[in-house]
């Protein structure tokens, strides 16, 4: 009988449109929506289910609408696990389903989180780029040897990597790196998020976190900057201050996971960016995905199952 994981997505999932299946055809969905809102004082439910698309986008929005679209999958689910995890923002949901973290608490600390690293380093000043290729102990010493600040912060799978920091020292390295055959791809972001650039905002958010109520969590959580387990309150806590402005070793967090006797990972929340991930970390892991109310049957189905 093998263990399930529930892993959540992080930035870059959202779209318009996210969530309103679960806010329409569940009690629990709509709840979360409903409270979420009231937890920020405004519409995100809307700016979810309507756009407009460029506000979406914005990271102090974007981050609470993909938590919240998350918690209202995972509450319409009505299922259990062994562990969690989730892809950096994805952390605060997997607080929230080991209940180390209330949803109101998340909800308004991811948005501050938003709001202090869009501030953090002014726009056209950062970069990030996806690689494509390349062995990794390569793109660290290209990083490290180019002048700048510039450094790997997603490991994400076999084959992609994310580097991030000070715009012109991102090209650089990514040349480096071109030129050495892997391919590196801008991407459409407007912070370096989890490079080292990002400190002035953890320095920021830190007294927020203090300030939450953290409980023992009821599962363990496998944090990104560590790739190993935590069981305590005061370790979710760290674990989310340090993340800010450090790498997320995501492929290093599901090989753990792995390891310790997972067999099924449960994605929930919008788009399939992590399974996509699993199957080049894992090819034989088993996986099911909560995009929407119409995907519970299967995964439960897939649960039930794991659990023997």
């Amino acid at each position: 009988m093998g263990k399930v994981a529930f892993i959540f997505p992080g930035q870059g999932a959202q779209k318009v449109g996210m969530g309103r299946a679960a806010f329409d055809e569940t009690e629990a969905g709509r709840a979360a929506f409903e409270a979420a809102d009231a937890a920020l004082g405004e519409s995100l439910s809307g700016l979810c289910f309507e756009g407009p698309e460029d506000q979406l986008q914005l990271t102090a929005n974007t981050q609470p609408a993909i938590l919240t679209t998350s918690i209202a999958l995972l509450r319409g689910l009505g299922a259990d696990c062994d562990v969690v995890a989730g892809h950096s923002l994805g952390e605060y949901s997997a607080n929230v389903a080991a209940a180390t973290l209330g949803f109101e608490d998340a909800v308004r600390l991811v948005r501050k989180r938003g709001q202090f690293m869009q501030q953090a380093v002014p726009v056209g000043q950062g970069a990030m780029a996806a690689v494509l290729g390349g062995e990794i102990a390569a793109i660290e010493q290209a990083c490290a040897e180019t002048e700048g600040v510039v450094e790997p912060v997603n490991y994400n799978c076999p084959g992609q990597l994310v580097i991030a920091g000070a715009r012109e020292a991102v090209e650089r390295a990514g040349a480096r790196i071109a030129e050495a055959g892997a391919k590196v791809r801008p991407l459409p972001v407007s912070a370096p998020f989890h490079s080292s650039l990002m400190r002035p905002a953890e320095d920021a958010l830190s007294p927020h976190l203090a300030e939450a109520a953290f409980g023992e969590p009821r599962v363990p959580i496998y944090v990104n900057v560590d790739a190993a387990p935590i069981t305590a309150a005061a370790a979710a806590r760290d674990a989310l201050t340090r993340q800010v402005s450090r790498a997320v070793r995501w492929e290093q967090t599901i090989v753990a996971m792995i390891e310790d006797g997972v067999t099924l990972f449960v994605e929930i929340g919008p788009g399939r960016a992590l399974t996509g991930m699993l199957r080049r970390i894992d090819k034989n892991a088993a996986k099911a995905n909560v995009e929407a109310p119409k995907d519970f049957e299967a995964a439960r189905e897939s649960i039930a199952a794991h659990r023997g």
